[in-house]
């Protein structure tokens, strides 16, 4: 691939791979994790999980276990608060985290991020032209992405979180200055009833410029969860070689 596209950063090849850990019990969360072993080492724990128990002391035993974590629960609120959130979410030693919103609620995380990497959400793979249409926005998709990527890079935060379509632009616009972290990770065509839109494939997700990739279903759902996990592991490090 161009390397003026692939990622450059000195990311450990298996880090870059991250499990989103979508289930509604934390006791089932560990038993996934227990289950991927080694095969995985960045988890990602969003808000089902928040809603159902010990959300931070399931954090810990992630840490415990040597695991990276990746809070994503899209802060969005009184600059004042998302900054504390996010200084409190530092202290515990949590090493992606997601905000939300405008300049002064990304300004307030970035100050108070410590070694927390902050992601900015651009939009969100689950949306389409016909629903941004639907909340009034009148730009393209890749305007407003870029556009909040931009923004994000100026105010002090780490990274975005963007669809595989468009991080592409985002290399050619804003270089390798940004952690591009790619949802939506699909190994086949989309199904009918996928609630994700904007899906790319693990190899074109690397080959258009993301540092990490989510990959959440398609493992969890697998027969052989740990054997899909290698699987796309390797594909991973076949990008990377």
């Amino acid at each position: 691939m161009p390397q003026s596209i692939r990622s450059t950063k000195a990311i450990p090849v298996r880090e870059r791979l991250i499990m989103a850990l979508d289930v509604p019990s934390i006791a089932e969360a560990q038993a996934l994790v227990e289950e991927l072993g080694d095969s995985v080492i960045f988890y990602k724990v969003g808000m089902e999980l928040f809603m159902c128990g010990d959300y931070f002391g399931f954090i810990e035993w992630l840490k415990q276990r040597g695991k990276k974590v990746f809070v994503d629960l899209k802060f969005f609120d009184v600059p004042a608060t998302v900054g504390r959130a996010i200084r409190a979410l530092s202290s515990k030693g949590v090493d992606l985290a997601t905000i939300h919103g405008n300049d002064s609620i990304m300004e307030a995380a970035a100050k108070e991020k410590g070694n927390l990497k902050v992601l900015a959400v651009t939009a969100l793979t689950s949306l389409d032209r016909g629903d941004l249409d639907d909340l009034g926005f009148s730009c393209d998709v890749r305007e407003l992405v870029l556009s909040r990527a931009k923004r994000a890079l100026e105010i002090g935060c780490d990274g975005v979180v963007s669809s595989g379509l468009e991080a592409p632009m985002l290399r050619e616009h804003l270089d390798h200055r940004l952690l591009v972290i790619t949802p939506g990770i699909r190994p086949v065509d989309n199904r009918e009833d996928d609630d994700q839109k904007r899906v790319v494939s693990v190899d074109k997700a690397f080959q258009s410029g993301a540092d990490y990739i989510v990959v959440g279903r398609p493992i969890r759902d697998a027969d052989d969860r740990k054997g899909m996990a290698e699987k796309i592991q390797a594909q991973i490090l076949a990008e990377f070689q």
